[in-house]
């Protein structure tokens, strides 16, 4: 269904790793316990809507599904534009701390945590499931507590 195509299609699973470029390596236990949750979580998402998740048959045209959507959508933007900030806040070579500026940057210090934690609360509302409300919140929590390290 088109929740299911929203999670499979999401933009930092898929896209954002061919985009970034040289940068710190990333600890190999970090990795196995992102790539873990991430299985799970997809196994959990995709069982839900699959399996457990009934919509009406009008569903697609709901005021819940249209906004949920709409704000997936938004939040897909606003993450793949404030990433693509970031990767160019430095020419090769260059190091040292910058500032981000412009899109969403103008108004979160995190827009990009911002974007990812509007994306996933946007999915919640379109599926209005058990499962996608606790990943939002999940996503909520650590990136929330990472874009206030960020800010700091």
């Amino acid at each position: 269904d088109n929740a299911t195509i929203c999670f499979l299609v999401h933009y930092r699973a898929l896209i954002f790793p061919l985009l970034i470029r040289e940068g710190k390596p990333t600890p190999f236990f970090t990795f196995v316990l992102a790539l873990l949750f991430c299985v799970y979580n997809g196994y959990l998402q995709g069982r839900s809507l699959s399996n457990y998740a009934k919509y009406p048959s009008g569903w697609l045209k709901d005021p819940c599904f249209i906004t949920g959507f709409i704000g997936w959508l938004m939040g897909m933007a606003i993450n793949i534009h404030s990433d693509h900030i970031l990767r160019n806040l430095r020419k090769p070579g260059e190091t040292g701390y910058k500032i981000p500026r412009g899109g969403m940057f103008e108004y979160v210090s995190g827009a990009n945590f911002f974007g990812e934690i509007l994306e996933w609360f946007g999915f919640a509302l379109a599926c209005c499931t058990i499962e996608s409300l606790a990943f939002a919140l999940c996503t909520l929590f650590i990136l929330g507590s990472r874009a206030k390290q960020h800010h700091q």
